[in-house]
């Protein structure tokens, strides 16, 4: 049987835990949980942090979830690591990486985001910065 869940983004103006006791009230078993840097939001959606990957608080977080019976199905950041300024490309690619060491941190081991692309190039030229910033060596072992 598959686990009815949802996107934190949905409850933007919410804290970690109300987004947690939303969906413990309302039957939910999961909440895939959006881990934006901290700062203005860029697009709708965009911006926004129920666990602040810089400061996860582990303990707390697993022991609120088991308190109200839901789980976190995957941690969410979605920014545009193929963007054709480099910098906000390395920092997004960063802030993935952070994303990554928080899920392994507490347990979830699963994240949401998107590979990216830079629409002034070609579908080939997008597919070989693909490789460039996604081969396994660079993600395949992500330690602290």
């Amino acid at each position: 049987m598959l686990d009815l869940g949802f996107v934190s983004a949905i409850l933007a103006d919410c804290s970690f835990e109300e987004v947690i006791d939303f969906a413990s009230a309302e039957h939910f078993k999961c909440v895939e949980m959006m881990c934006w840097p901290k700062g203005k939001a860029e697009r709708r959606y965009a911006g926004i942090t129920h666990i602040d990957v810089d400061h996860v608080e582990t303990n707390h977080i697993q022991d609120y979830l088991q308190q109200k019976n839901v789980y976190i199905s995957a941690l969410g950041y979605y920014p545009n690591p193929l963007d054709a300024d480099e910098e906000k490309a390395a920092m997004y690619i960063n802030h993935i990486k952070k994303v990554i060491r928080a899920s392994a941190r507490l347990k979830i081991n699963k994240v949401n985001t998107f590979i990216g692309r830079d629409p002034k190039k070609s579908l080939r030229e997008n597919f070989d910065g693909f490789k460039k910033v996604w081969p396994l060596s660079n993600w395949q072992v992500m330690k602290e």
